[in-house]
């Protein structure tokens, strides 16, 4: 059941609205690292978790997402509220959509479910999320350098300490299970590769942790694979090549 109140979840003020900044701000709107996707990825996730404390903190978090939605929405809107003609041809999409929020990153580009990260895995996803969470932290940080408005900073502030928080739980939802740092999960074993490691880029080579003991470092390695065998030709294909031999024979 979902259940809607129309207050805010926290105050959304513009003082001086600006057209091109609303453009921006569709990125968190309808765009790969914006709250519709968190939302939708949490919350799909949800269903295929089974421990009931992690499927409620999904739960959670894909419920504040569509709040903070919700807070772009009206950023958006209030930025587009009073467009004046300059502001509309230094933000062309809401000139062609009109004002407020849309379906669309800030190139124009529509959103798609393709920028969800969902794999009925409760590892991968916990692992995807972290990395959702970064890149819409990153994206709230380069938006915040872009305005002057203190109303909007205040905002997209909060907003990116949220996804600090978030990335928090679910480190520590991994953690609980043990699979923090552990790169290992699903019901595959790997083979004996797995603790290899190859020097595949020669020049200036650097050592640290990620190629030293107890990975087994490969300085030179050396294809084992063997050259792969021809292709089988298609028919037409050899019937073109054998018409090129007659065509020899008989110029000689």
């Amino acid at each position: 059941m979902f259940y809607h109140r129309k207050e805010l979840f926290r105050p959304v003020s513009v003082g001086t609205p600006d057209a091109q900044f609303g453009q921006y701000l569709l990125e968190q709107f309808g765009g790969a690292t914006g709250e519709l996707t968190a939302a939708l990825q949490y919350w799909v996730q949800s269903f295929h978790v089974e421990n009931a404390a992690i499927r409620d903190m999904l739960q959670d978090i894909a419920i504040e997402e569509f709040n903070h939605l919700e807070m772009v929405g009206k950023l958006i809107a209030q930025h587009t509220a009073k467009i004046d003609q300059t502001d509309v041809y230094d933000a062309p999409l809401f000139q062609i959509k009109g004002g407020g929020p849309h379906f669309l990153d800030s190139s124009g580009s529509a959103w798609t479910a393709t920028y969800i990260q969902e794999g009925g895995n409760v590892v991968r996803d916990l692992r995807a999320n972290i990395s959702s969470e970064a890149g819409a932290r990153q994206t709230y940080e380069s938006l915040i350098k872009r305005t002057k408005d203190e109303g909007t900073k205040a905002a997209l502030v909060h907003l990116l300490t949220r996804e600090i928080t978030h990335a928090n739980m679910f480190m520590k939802a991994l953690d609980a299970m043990g699979k923090l740092e552990d790169p290992y999960f699903g019901n595959v074993p790997p083979d004996d590769t797995v603790d290899i490691v190859f020097n595949l880029s020669a020049g200036e080579d650097s050592r640290g942790p990620w190629n030293e003991k107890p990975f087994r470092y490969i300085e030179n390695p050396q294809p084992q694979g063997g050259f792969p065998p021809p292709p089988v030709n298609p028919d037409d294909e050899k019937a073109k090549l054998t018409g090129v031999k007659k065509v020899a024979a008989a110029a000689e």
